[in-house]
């Protein structure tokens, strides 16, 4: 089904009743009917699902570099959920996501730690220098 066809179906998706939401009211008050369209969340659906596929097709990209690893049991029972729900094609696929998820998600960090990388770099090639102009014993 194209996006266009789940557009018209979304809108043609009547309005529903949010019964969850008045039967959660305390004791006392007023229950009143919550109404939201199943349309929004219909479309909201939509866009969870087009985001994750942006960002599995980023994470795909050029995977030009072979990396063997080990997980644990929780690590790879995500993977393999990834695979059975056929989001992914396999096991290397659901790790190349994985790992390229928890960049995204730890930015800030990798920042911080590629700035005190390089400065620990630059001071190393300092002290090279340092050490060569000093006369041997």
């Amino acid at each position: 089904m194209s996006k266009k066809q789940v557009e018209e179906v979304v809108e043609e998706t009547p309005v529903v009743e949010a019964e969850a939401a008045a039967e959660a009211a305390p004791e006392g008050e007023e229950k009143h009917e919550t109404r939201k369209p199943a349309s929004a969340s219909l479309k909201d659906a939509l866009k969870q699902v087009e985001t994750f596929g942006q960002a599995l097709s980023e994470a795909l990209q050029a995977r030009g570099n072979v990396v063997m690893v080990r997980v644990n049991d929780e690590a790879l029972a995500h993977m393999d959920m990834l695979v059975d729900a056929e989001v992914t094609k396999s096991r290397s696929e659901s790790a190349a996501f994985l790992i390229a998820e928890g960049i995204k998600a730890n930015q800030a960090l990798f920042e911080k730690i590629g700035s005190i990388t390089q400065q620990i770099a630059e001071l190393r090639e300092q002290l090279r220098k340092e050490v060569k102009l000093t006369p041997e014993a």
